[in-house]
């Protein structure tokens, strides 16, 4: 159960970044799913795919889901949290002057980018 509520935070937090800076949950939830619960990089990747259906990811998840590099459950869960998420942060995003949105982002990938390249 309490995966469960860290899958949906997870995609609330996520969903509130792409709803206010306009990034991809791919690059939020790929590293979450890789660095905090241990998935491989194929089944963080299939999983963040899936997730998005319909009708975004459709297509790849099904090639992913084929090879076995889908877990049904978790995109679920996230996408449950992303799509609450996303409107939240769109909420935040619209009051805020356009400088503030462009360093939030700029932090978020600095961030995320030093965590790719130096550490595991």
């Amino acid at each position: 159960m309490i995966q469960i509520f860290i899958l949906i935070l997870l995609g609330l937090l996520t969903g509130v970044l792409c709803g206010l800076v306009g990034i991809g949950g791919g690059l939020v939830i790929v590293p979450a799913l890789v660095y905090l619960f241990g998935f491989s990089q194929h089944m963080a990747q299939g999983t963040t795919i899936a997730m998005m259906i319909p009708p975004i990811g459709l297509l790849a998840a099904i090639t992913y889901y084929k090879q076995g590099y889908v877990d049904i459950k978790t995109a679920i869960f996230i996408a449950l949290g992303v799509f609450i998420g996303a409107y939240l942060g769109s909420r935040i995003a619209v009051v805020l002057p356009d400088i503030a949105c462009k360093k939030i982002f700029g932090i978020i990938l600095f961030l995320v980018s030093i965590k790719m390249i130096f550490f595991k």
